[in-house]
């Protein structure tokens, strides 16, 4: 699994650390007991402060994305697929929200908006298909 974070981009490295391991679920390049790196390993790959790292797999794991094993790493979870519809809503509805004040304020009308998520959907089923024949 390669990481890859944008110093300057203006985004947190935490909040991009997260967002990577979210894709890489989403895409099925990572999969349920699946290991992450160790947490000064990622880190020192990344050439960021180890309790950057640290932080992002905590807000993973409280999130859970990721459950951590006592001195014995951060593995991939299962508990997401079960979580109940509402709580999903209600995890994904700010980023719906942010994406609808983006395209708003970039004027691109509603229906290119979700001609992107659609399209970004399609993406992710594609890059899951092209990993299941691996």
């Amino acid at each position: 699994m390669i990481f890859r974070v944008h110093h300057g981009s203006g985004v947190p490295i935490y909040l991009q650390i997260e967002a990577q391991v979210k894709q890489s679920i989403a895409a099925r390049l990572l999969r349920e007991g699946d290991a992450l790196p160790p947490v000064r390993k990622l880190a020192a790959e990344l050439r960021v402060n180890p309790n950057t790292v640290a932080r992002a797999y905590q807000n993973l794991e409280r999130d859970g994305v990721l459950r951590t094993v006592p001195g014995g790493g951060c593995y991939v979870n299962s508990q997401t697929s079960g979580l109940l519809y509402k709580e999903k809503i209600r995890r994904l509805k700010p980023l719906a929200d942010q994406l609808a004040v983006e395209a708003t304020q970039m004027r691109l009308a509603p229906s290119d908006a979700i001609d992107l998520l659609e399209n970004s959907f399609k993406s992710l089923t594609h890059s899951a298909t092209e990993n299941s024949h691996d």
